[in-house]
C-alpha cells in the first residue's frame, strides 16, 4: 500500500506551523501552546493560505500526544502526594461538575434555551482540558505544588466523568433505566478488569525495568517504557475508559521506582513533539467565523467558563479547608475547556440535543478560554503574592527578634537557600530568611527560624530584617535581574555589609559586582571547575597544580577575565615536546630541577616504546626520544624551552 503524499505534506505543515507559532509566542514571552493553537488556526481549512486536509488522521496522532503527556505526568507525580488531595478530587470533583451543569440550566432559562440544551452546555463547560492544564503547570514548574496537585486530581476525575456523560448524554431528553443499566455494566466491567491488572502490573513492572536497565541498552529501555505506556492506554480504552487515564496510572506505577527519571529523560523529546501536534490540531478545528456567527451564545459560554467555573471551583476547594489563595489559583487554573468538551458536544449534536451553533460556539469558546486561561495562570499567582505581602506587612515587625545581631540574612529558601540555611544551623550561626512563598514561611516559623514574608527588593523588608546589624547577606534567588535590584537596595541602606550572590551568566555577574556584590557565584562555572578537578584527579595529575589551575580558572572566567590590576588573567597551559638529547636526556626529574628553576611541572612522559607515565615520580629518568608534557604559565614555558633541544614541539 502506497503512502498518501498529502498526509506527509500535512504533517510538514503542522510541524512548521508549530515551530513558527512557538517562536512567535516565545518572542512575545507568552505560553508556547498559544503559538501552537494559533498556528493551527492559520493552516486550518477555515482560513486562506496553506491548508491541512487530513485532519482526522492528525487527530489520531494528537491522541498519542495526550497519552504521552499524561504518562509523563504520572511519572513526575508521587502517589503519596496525590492521595493527600483524594477527598477534594473524589468528592469535590463531582460536586463541581454538578454545579456547572446547574449553572448551565439556570443561565439557559434566562436565555430562553430548552432545558436539555442548558444541561448539555453545563456538561460541556464542566470539563477542563487536562492536557492544557498540565502543560501550563509543567512550563511554570508548579506541577508538584499544592494547587498543582489539586487541579490535576480534579481534572482526572473529570476525565472519568466524561465516560459517564458520554453514555448518559444521548438519553438526556428521556432518561430510561436501560441506559443506566448499560452504564452500570460498563463501569463494573472496567473495575473488574483494570483493578487486578494494575495491581499485578505494579508488582511486575519494576522488576522488568530492572532487568532491562541492566542491559545498558538505551533503545531497549525506551522501547519497554513506551510499550508500558501505550499498552496500559490501550487496555483502558478497550474497557471503555479514557486511554489518557490509563497512561497516567502507568506513569504512577513507575514513579516510585528508581527508573522514573531515566524514563522521563527518554520520553521528553518524543512527548514534546506529539504535544505540539495536539495543540496545532486543536487550532485546525476552530472556525474563526464562529466567533461572530452567534455572539450571544458564545459570550454566555465564555462567561460561564471564565466566571462561573472560577466561582464554582474556588468555592469547592475552599469547602475542603484549603486556603483562600489555593482556592483562587485552582479556580483560575480550571477556567478553560478542551478536547473532552469537543467529544461531549459532538455526542450531543449527533443525538440531536443541540445544533451546529452550539458545536461551533464550543470550538470557539475553547480557543478563547485557553488563550485567556494561559494569561491568567501566568500573571494571577504574582498578583496573589503581592496581595499576601500587603496583607501580612503589618505583622512583620513583631516576628523579628529585636536583639538579633551579627546574623546572616538569607534571601530565598529554595533548594540552594535551604542548603545554606542547614550549614548555618550546623555551625550555630544565627540567620533570618526573607521568602515570598507563604508555605515555606509558615514551615520555617514552625521550626523556630526567624523568617519574613516579603520581597527582598523592598527596602522596608530589608530594614525589618535588621540589615544594619547583619554580618552577611546571601542571595540565592535564581533571577539575575532581581538579585541586581536587591544588591542595589542593600548598598543604599548598608555600604559595608558583605553580599554573596549567585548569577547564571557572565554579564549578570559583572553587573552584580558593579552594583556592589562582594562575591558572585556562577553555578555553571562551579560545575565546570568541579568537573575539571575530578578529571585531573582521575588522570593522576599533581593535586597542587590542579588546584592552582582551578584558582586561576575561577579568577579568569569568574571576574570578567581581568586581574586586580585590570589586566587579562592568563590561564596555565600544557606544552608537549620531544627530547632529542642533553641537557634533559639521561637525567632524572630530580636531577634536572625543571620545577625549581622554571616553575613548570612535568605531568606526563610518553616513552619511545609508547608507554605513558602519568604524574611521573621524581626519580623517573628521561630518555632521548621521550615526549615530555609540561604544565605552567606561558611565560614560564617560554623561559624553559630555550634551555632544551626540541624536536616537533607542539602546544
Amino acid at each position: 500500500m502506497e503512502a498518501n503524499p498529502w498526509f506527509f505534506r500535512d504533517l510538514a505543515y503542522v510541524f512548521l506551523g508549530a515551530v513558527f507559532g512557538g517562536m512567535v509566542a516565545w518572542r512575545l514571552r507568552q505560553p508556547i501552546i498559544l503559538g501552537y493553537v494559533l498556528a493551527g488556526v492559520l493552516i486550518g481549512p477555515f482560513t486562506p493560505g496553506p491548508t491541512v486536509t487530513h485532519i482526522h488522521t492528525l487527530e489520531l496522532f494528537a491522541e498519542v500526544g495526550v497519552i504521552l503527556l499524561m504518562f509523563s505526568v504520572g511519572l513526575e507525580f508521587s502517589l503519596k502526594e496525590l492521595l493527600r488531595v483524594k477527598w477534594v478530587a473524589l468528592i469535590g470533583g463531582p460536586m463541581g461538575i454538578l454545579l456547572s451543569m446547574g449553572a448551565g440550566v439556570l443561565i439557559g432559562r434566562w436565555m430562553g434555551w430548552p432545558t436539555v440544551q442548558g444541561v448539555v452546555i453545563g456538561s460541556v463547560i464542566s470539563v477542563a482540558s487536562t492536557m492544557v492544564l498540565t502543560r501550563l503547570l509543567i512550563d511554570r514548574g508548579e506541577l508538584n505544588t499544592e494547587h498543582g496537585r489539586v487541579m490535576v486530581a480534579i481534572t482526572l476525575v473529570e476525565d472519568l466523568a466524561v465516560v459517564i456523560l458520554i453514555v448518559l448524554m444521548p438519553s438526556f431528553g428521556s432518561m430510561d433505566s436501560e441506559r443506566l443499566l448499560v452504564l452500570g455494566k460498563a463501569l463494573g466491567k472496567a473495575v473488574l478488569i483494570l483493578v487486578p491488572a494494575f495491581l499485578i502490573a505494579a508488582k511486575i513492572v519494576p522488576p522488568i525495568l530492572r532487568v532491562v536497565a541492566r542491559t545498558r541498552n538505551r533503545e531497549l529501555f525506551f522501547g519497554v517504557v513506551l510499550a508500558i505506556c501505550l499498552g496500559t492506554a490501550g487496555l483502558t480504552q478497550a474497557v471503555g475508559l479514557s486511554p489518557a487515564l490509563g497512561a497516567f496510572v502507568a506513569g504512577l506505577m513507575i514513579s516510585e521506582s528508581a527508573y522514573a527519571q531515566e524514563a522521563l529523560a527518554h520520553l521528553f523529546p518524543l512527548r514534546d513533539s506529539f504535544v505540539s501536534l495536539f495543540f496545532v490540531t486543536m487550532g485546525l478545528l476552530v472556525d474563526p467565523k464562529a466567533l461572530i456567527s452567534n455572539l450571544p451564545l458564545l459570550g454566555v459560554m465564555i462567561g460561564l467558563i471564565l466566571v462561573g467555573k472560577f466561582v464554582i471551583w474556588g468555592a469547592v476547594v475552599k469547602t475542603f479547608r484549603y486556603s483562600i489563595w489555593t482556592a483562587i489559583i485552582v479556580g483560575i487554573g480550571l477556567t478553560q475547556i478542551g478536547e473532552f468538551s469537543f467529544i461531549l458536544v459532538q455526542v450531543a449534536k449527533t443525538s440531536g440535543l443541540v445544533g451546529a451553533d452550539v458545536y461551533n460556539a464550543t470550538m470557539a469558546a475553547s480557543l478563547v478560554t485557553i488563550l485567556v486561561n494561559a494569561a491568567l495562570v501566568r500573571y494571577v499567582p504574582g498578583w496573589i503574592s503581592q496581595a499576601r505581602l500587603q496583607r501580612r506587612a503589618a505583622t512583620q515587625a513583631s516576628l523579628v527578634p529585636q536583639d538579633l545581631r551579627q546574623h546572616v540574612i538569607l534571601c530565598g529558601y529554595g533548594r540552594v537557600g535551604s542548603e545554606v540555611g542547614t550549614a548555618l544551623e550546623t555551625f550555630g550561626v544565627p540567620y533570618l530568611v526573607i521568602e515570598v512563598d507563604p508555605d515555606i514561611v509558615e514551615t520555617l516559623r514552625g521550626r523556630g527560624i526567624s523568617c519574613l514574608f516579603g520581597d527582598a527588593t523592598h527596602e522596608r523588608i530589608l530594614e525589618e530584617a535588621g540589615l544594619e546589624r547583619a554580618s552577611l547577606v546571601v542571595l540565592t534567588m535564581p533571577e539575575g535581574d532581581k538579585n541586581h535590584v536587591v544588591v542595589q537596595r542593600i548598598r543604599h541602606l548598608n555600604s559595608g555589609v558583605p553580599i554573596l550572590t549567585r548569577a547564571h551568566s557572565s554579564s549578570n555577574q559583572e553587573a552584580l559586582l558593579e552594583a556592589g556584590a562582594s562575591e558572585v557565584v556562577q553555578p555553571e562555572l562551579e560545575a565546570s571547575a568541579t568537573m575539571i578537578l575530578r578529571a585531573l584527579g582521575y588522570l593522576k595529575l599533581p593535586s597542587e597544580q590542579s588546584l592552582a589551575y582551578l584558582e586561576r580558572f575561577r579568577k579568569a572566567l569568574g571576574t570578567g577575565q581581568v586581574g586586580a590590576d585590570g589586566t587579562k588573567m592568563p590561564l596555565p597551559e600544557v606544552f608537549e615536546f620531544e627530547v632529542e638529547g642533553p641537557p634533559l636526556a639521561d637525567q632524572s626529574l630530580r636531577e634536572s630541577h625543571i620545577r625549581e628553576r622554571f616553575g613548570v611541572t612535568v605531568v606526563a612522559i610518553r616513552r619511545h616504546s609508547g608507554e605513558l607515565v602519568l604524574n611521573p615520580p621524581a626519580d623517573t629518568v628521561i630518555d632521548s626520544g621521550d615526549k615530555i608534557r609540561v604544565f605552567g604559565l606561558r611565560e614560564q614555558i617560554e623561559s624553559f624551552l630555550p634551555t632544551v633541544n626540541l624536536r616537533n614541539a607542539a602546544s
